[in-house]
């Protein structure tokens, strides 16, 4: 017989609360100046990071920005939008450059206390073969080249084997933390806006972002204020996009 521990097991939500906190979220321009605390940030960032990943490499970073000084120098940034004025903006960062800190970091922050000879192997062999892209990418073309010829006789994962790949993957998780991130804000009652808008020169010469660090949005958050919602929510037909196969 097989046993299971509470972690194992599949935490039943209410269909309900999920869809009313998923409807509720609404990308707000409009904020008061009122403070978020510190343990409320604190929380919202541990979901964050709770969301699904590609080989739990967690290729993400985030930038909290409280300072008012920095955030009047970030308005002119981020095109002067009014969103751009809240107490709190959050440099959500894709990161395809962690990765091999993070193989190193699966085998030191294992949650028991020894870890499986199958996951060292992985993180000490296959993960830094399929990641390591080499030097001008000499090694992901190489890869490339060998994989045409392996998928001939079989299927096989064909990516990421280029830096440009690199960072559609560490995209693709970073924007899952940060659809989690924002519905954490607004389960403790704060509103966010993912801001696009923003002249990522100057972004990282003011917060001196890493330089293979991808800023794939600049969360605001805060108290929403009255207009703080421009539009009417508008989605295109279900059908529109949906293909039942």
């Amino acid at each position: 017989m097989t046993s299971f521990r509470p972690d194992d097991m599949p935490a039943q939500a209410s269909p309900a609360a999920l869809r009313g906190l998923i409807e509720s979220r609404r990308a707000v321009r409009r904020f008061s100046a009122e403070a978020i605390p510190d343990a409320v940030i604190r929380d919202c960032l541990e979901l964050a990071v709770l969301a699904p990943n590609s080989c739990n490499l967690q290729p993400w970073s985030f930038q909290v920005i409280r300072d008012p000084a920095l955030l009047a120098r970030l308005h002119p940034v981020c095109m002067s939008q009014n969103a751009a004025k809240a107490p709190l903006i959050i440099a959500v960062l894709a990161r395809p450059d962690t990765w091999r800190q993070a193989c190193q970091d699966i085998i030191t922050y294992w949650p028991e206390p020894e870890v499986p000879a199958r996951i060292r192997s992985f993180y000490r062999k296959t993960a830094p073969f399929q990641y390591n892209q080499g030097p001008f990418g000499v090694l992901g073309f190489f890869k490339r080249q060998l994989l045409r010829v392996a998928a001939l006789r079989k299927p096989l994962m064909r990516s990421p084997n280029s830096h440009a790949q690199m960072a559609i993957w560490a995209v693709k998780s970073t924007a899952l933390a940060a659809q989690n991130l924002m519905l954490a804000f607004q389960s403790h009652g704060y509103a966010t806006c993912p801001m696009e808008g923003f002249d990522e020169v100057r972004l990282r010469k003011t917060l001196a972002i890493p330089r293979q660090a991808i800023p794939i949005m600049l969360l605001a958050v805060g108290r929403q204020t009255e207009k703080g919602v421009y539009n009417p929510r508008l989605r295109f037909p279900l059908e529109q996009h949906v293909t039942w196969l």
